[in-house]
This record gives structure tokens, C-alpha cells and sequence, in this order.
């Protein structure tokens, strides 16, 4: 347990002094990420202050992203986010394998429906034409991270949904079991809030950021075969890239 080191005499105010403790105590590891900590009562016989004053502290350790509070259940330390790069084509299994966590997924829908004219422009298709539809969640450890929505050219869907979706990522069953290798992709990142639906599925509150990606994944001879729509815990992820600089001309 973190040395406490509450002094009354001191020019930092108590609120700044209990969040340095307790900051301290998350840092050590006395309270690792995903804990919860001690409840308001156990902090206010801890540190002998009033409960304004360990109120300010909470506020502040949660505007720090080391805490958040969990309606119902408590005030929890947070996860540090999954950090992914954006430096080549993968899809979620090799990511989530290649940072050490454990990938699944849970089938939500599939469908065959008429493309808007969003879907069948990135596909190559005229507006309306019948195109799978699937929706997945992504987890990492068991903790969803992304809602996807996959469009695929209808037969190539038909062939993709014969298959377990909750094990079998659809990127290995194109590539493997139907001989199409992907070989680039665009990528549009767009930071948006969680609607209903987004939110239903990872289980937070509709109006939480999101990261949504729009990615089109592409053949040989730069025949697209995947559109996605990726909408990803914005409290879970970051993405970095590394990009070189242009070269100046003349």
C-alpha cells in the first residue's frame, strides 16, 4: 500500500494530496487495472476528509482516465487502452493475437440486403443490389471493442456465412478456404457517438465516442470484396501509425 502522506500543515489542498496517494497506490500496483477500489465510505475513514473534499478527488482522478465509475457497481481502475498500428492490412484476430490479447466474437445478424449507395459505390455495384450484410461484435479478453457491419458481394456472403463467424475470421476464410488474397485496403478513421444500436451491442451508453472506420479491402486487379463499417470503443483504443515524410520536390 502506498505511503499516505495526508498533512494537514500543507499548502496542497487535501483533495490534491488524496489523489496523489491514490494515484500513487494505481501506479504500484496496489490497485491494478479492472480493480475496484474501496468505497466512499472506506476512503473517507482512510483519509479523515470530508466527503466534498474526496468527491473533488474522484473528479479528477476520472478526468485523469485512471478511474471511472460503473452505475451500480462501484468505482473501478481503468484498463490502459489497446494501443493498435495502422501499418499494414490485418484484421481483428491477427491484432488482438499480435498485442497478447485473447480475440472472439459474437454473431449479431446477417442478411441479405439492397445496397444504399454508400455499400455498392465502395463494392463496385449499382445502388440496390442484393449484397450479405453481417454484424458482429469483437471482443478482446472477453471485453467488447468493436460493433462490425460487413458487406460482401451476395455470393461470396453466401459462402462466408456456411461457416462458424463466432471462430472464423472472414478475412482467414477469403484468403484460405476461397482463394481470394487481399491485397490493400483504404481506410476512412471519423469520430462519431454510439447510436442505439452501437451501443446496445458493447453494452455503453448511447452518445459514447466512437472511432468508426470504413475500410475496403481489395483484390487482385483492385477488385474490392469487403466493405466494413468498424465502430470502436473510443475509452478502449488508440491507433497510431508511422508515416514518412514526403519528399520536397525541386
Amino acid at each position: 500500500m502506498s505511503h499516505m502522506t495526508i498533512d494537514p500543515e500543507s499548502s496542497l489542498p487535501l483533495y490534491a494530496q488524496v489523489e496523489a496517494v491514490l494515484a500513487a497506490s494505481i501506479a504500484d500496483g496496489t490497485y491494478p487495472p479492472g480493480s475496484r477500489l474501496p468505497n466512499e465510505e472506506s476512503l473517507l475513514e482512510r483519509f479523515g476528509v470530508s466527503r466534498t473534499t474526496l468527491q473533488k478527488t474522484v473528479q479528477n482522478l476520472i478526468k485523469r482516465g485512471l478511474i471511472e465509475i460503473r452505475r451500480g457497481k462501484g468505482t473501478f481502475v481503468t484498463q490502459p487502452k489497446i494501443t493498435q498500428e495502422l501499418t499494414e492490412l490485418s484484421g481483428f484476430v491477427e491484432d488482438m493475437r499480435a498485442l497478447g490479447r485473447h480475440p472472439s466474437a459474437r454473431l449479431v445478424d446477417r442478411q441479405v440486403v439492397p445496397a444504399n449507395d454508400r455499400v455498392a459505390r465502395q463494392l463496385g455495384l449499382a445502388a440496390g443490389t442484393l449484397v450479405m450484410r453481417i454484424q458482429r461484435v469483437r471482443l478482446a479478453d472477453g471485453m467488447p471493442l468493436s460493433f462490425d457491419e460487413t458487406w460482401l458481394p451476395k455470393d461470396i456472403g453466401e459462402k462466408i456465412i456456411g461457416n462458424d463467424l463466432d471462430t472464423e475470421p472472414i478475412f482467414s476464410l477469403l484468403e484460405q478456404k476461397y482463394d481470394m488474397p487481399l491485397v490493400e485496403a483504404e481506410y476512412r478513421l471519423e469520430a462519431t457517438c454510439a447510436d442505439e444500436t452501437v451501443a446496445q451491442a458493447l453494452g455503453i451508453a448511447p452518445g459514447s465516442p466512437i472511432f468508426l472506420i470504413e475500410r475496403t479491402s481489395y483484390c487482385a486487379g483492385h477488385q474490392p470484396v469487403d466493405y466494413e463499417k468498424l465502430y470502436y470503443r473510443g475509452d478502449q483504443i488508440q491507433f497510431v501509425t508511422r508515416l514518412a515524410r514526403r519528399t520536397k520536390r525541386g
